[in-house]
């Protein structure tokens, strides 16, 4: 059975491609590119959709060929077999991710400005292509002499900073694996991911700016290489401009010194050799390290930042992100395509939530990049950027990290501009992208992600592996992209890979999300299927209960779990509230119940609505719905999560403190 959300009337059109932006897009030098030099004649974005997931090899290899991938060996072909896991893109290619970000051309000369970087206390810094060439090249050599080569690992603790671009640029030049956590990671949390791919060299910073405050980290560090006793060397970056020093680490600032003049140079690596490591939330073991490599993230940010975001030379690209998460390797991407990125490190609500669109006026930034929860946000504080501020150079606004709501989409047309489109994206830490989201030729409905991406065969499929329109069921893709995992970092026999994406669908990816595909080729999104809401036999995912419940000004955040799915015979449905300040739970309950009943159906009424201090997130923020689930069916603690994955591990003792009541 799928869930039971239904489509209503067709939604409200909030924005419209303009004819002479769309005729000045990369998008539709793309298509006309295809025209003159392939003979394919596609008139608009759907029908380039279907060619792009009907003829793979033709797709991609275009894709390269507009773009220019520079390749050092030729492949034998693109794809050797339309297989899932394990298909093979370019085989017997070879190429460097770091070379495509830092040749010359594209936008890319050497007075060209690549990074612009502001830190919430003031600091701030703006580094030209040749420069950032200059400190690669001093980095790469530094690198090298410490013994860094194809294959080995570089571990990064640092923030959204141009010397952590440096680094991973440098290590990638060098065929090395990179590898980064935010530096307010715990150092439970940091060794969870490091220990075990085994860094040959550690970065880190001494502390970092948040919140108006400072945080020394050095203990975390020496904890780390207490644990890692294989490095060969720790750089320590004087992030807070103290001197900081600590025993048997090197200077950034002197190793960059050292090596001042060396040759920027790129090592070619085949196709699929590995980039960096990211991790899962690890909310339940170990983080799994999940493997991308270097040309399939080559192709693919070059195809969604060129194409989607219609990014490139003399423009503009900022999101908020840390380096705990994909949107920050996401941003890097930018400069595969000559764009100037626009970096921000600390709080973006201090000293108020108006600092970042600040940051977005004063650069003149014209795709911004954000979480729906900020755009939430800046809602409920009735937040008008528009009014105060000059974003006449603002496009788009990009938001991911959870569905976005309609009054969030509402909320950018009204208060950020109407002429602003709203990219609505979705996707992973699995392929490092979105597949789902938008592109400058297509129009953006209310409430809706405009498209799949180029080159993604997204699908709703019931569960029986039929496909589905206008119709909830689990999203998939049915055809290999070249971003999906190299492999899983630990799993040699590939059985940790094919379980989390493979088992339910054999030869399809079943990524784990609620989706309808509309007929208009949209797509709506409702939360993760693993945390389904299932009343009375009718099902749904959690994103329009938290729409309709976080729309309320006096709900500051929420968590529902229904525990019928969780070891009880008829379970509650129970809805954890934190409420605004001043706020009592009797005078907005019957609000509450009154909204979800009109606006869902009675049956997601919450038998309970139980007020909590915070809602437990993991460590990049999203709620903890499945562990507390497990938790509140009489899993232990320990054994349902990891405390050391979650921002605020603190959260969780009323959810343990309920499962006990509830066993009495």
């Amino acid at each position: 059975m799928t869930p039971s959300t239904h489509p209503e009337q067709i939604p409200e059109l909030l924005w419209q491609p303009d004819p002479q932006r769309v005729a000045a897009s990369r998008m539709a030098a793309f298509r006309d590119w295809l025209r003159r030099e392939r003979d394919v004649d596609l008139p608009d974005y759907r029908a380039l959709w279907q060619w792009s997931v009907s003829d793979l090899s033709a797709f991609w290899s275009a894709v390269a060929e507009f773009f220019g991938v520079r390749f050092h060996d030729r492949a034998e072909q693109v794809l050797a077999a339309e297989v899932m896991p394990g298909a093979q893109w370019f085989p017997g290619a070879t190429l460097n991710y770091a070379e495509h970000a830092l040749r010359d051309g594209d936008g890319k000369a050497d007075d060209d400005l690549a990074v612009i970087f502001e830190r919430e206390d003031g600091r701030s810094e703006e580094i030209t292509y040749g420069e950032l060439r200059a400190r690669v090249a001093a980095a790469r050599a530094g690198l090298a002499a410490l013994g860094v080569r194809a294959g080995d690992r570089v571990a990064a603790l640092a923030p959204n900073s141009p010397e952590t671009i440096v680094a991973f640029l440098a290590a990638a030049s060098l065929g090395a694996t990179w590898s980064s956590c935010s530096p307010d990671f715990g150092a439970r949390a940091v060794a969870d991911r490091f220990v075990q791919i085994e860094p040959k060299v550690l970065i880190a910073v001494d502390g970092y700016c948040y919140g108006g405050r400072n945080f020394d980290i050095r203990s975390t560090v020496d904890k780390l290489r207490a644990e890692m006793p294989g490095l060969a060397g720790t750089v320590l970056v004087d992030y807070l401009g103290e001197g900081a020093e600590l025993a048997g680490t090197i200077g950034w600032d002197d190793l960059l010194a050292q090596h001042h003049g060396a040759p920027l140079e790129f090592d070619p690596v085949p196709f699929d050799h590995p980039l960096w490591v990211l991790y899962s939330s690890g909310t339940t073991g170990l983080p799994k390290g999940i493997v991308h490599g270097h040309g399939g993230m080559v192709l693919e940010h070059l195809k969604i930042i060129g194409l989607h975001c219609d990014l490139g030379p003399g423009n503009r690209f900022f999101w908020f992100t840390t380096t705990g998460w994909m949107m920050w390797n996401f941003l890097v991407g930018g400069l595969l395509t000559g764009t100037t990125l626009v970096l921000f490190d600390g709080n973006p609500g201090y000293p108020s939530l108006s600092a970042l669109w600040e940051l977005a006026a004063r650069h003149r930034v014209n795709y911004f990049g954000t979480s729906a929860p900020f755009i939430q946000s800046c809602l409920k504080h009735e937040l008008r950027p528009k009014d105060d501020l000059d974003l006449s150079a603002l496009r788009t606004v990009g938001s991911t990290g959870a569905p976005l709501t309609t009054d969030g989409f509402r909320w950018v047309a009204d208060a950020v501009g109407e002429d602003v489109q709203i990219a609505s994206v979705s996707g992973g830490t699995d392929l490092c992208t979105a597949f789902v989201g938008a592109a400058p030729d297509v129009p953006v409905w209310l409430g809706e992600i405009s498209c799949p991406m180029l080159g993604a065969a997204a699908a709703s499929y019931d569960e029986y592996g039929k496909e589905l329109h206008e119709e909830v069921g689990e999203l998939v893709l049915t055809k290999p992209m070249p971003t999906m995992p190299v492999f899983f970092w630990s799993d040699p026999d590939g059985s940790r890979l094919r379980e989390a994406y493979f088992d339910t669908f054999p030869g399809v990816w079943r990524h784990g999300d609620w989706v309808r595909v509309t007929d208009r080729g949209t797509l709506v999104i409702y939360g993760r299927s693993d945390s389904t809401l299932n009343r009375g036999g009718i099902r749904m995912g959690t994103a329009e209960f938290y729409r309709v419940v976080e729309g309320f000004e006096e709900i500051v955040d929420s968590l529902v779990i229904d525990t019928s799915g969780a070891g009880e015979t008829d379970g509650e449905l129970l809805c954890f509230l934190v409420l605004a300040e001043g706020i009592d739970l009797e005078e907005v309950q019957p609000k509450l119940k009154a909204a979800l009943r009109t606006e869902l159906s009675p049956r997601h009424v919450p038998n309970r609505f139980i007020v909590v201090d915070e809602v437990p997130r993991t460590l990049n923020g999203k709620k903890l719905e499945v562990p507390v689930k497990k938790i509140l069916a009489g899993t232990p603690p320990e054994r349902a999560v990891s405390r050391d994955a979650l921002q605020n591990p603190a959260a969780l003792e009323p959810f343990v403190q309920l499962s006990a009541d509830l066993a009495r």
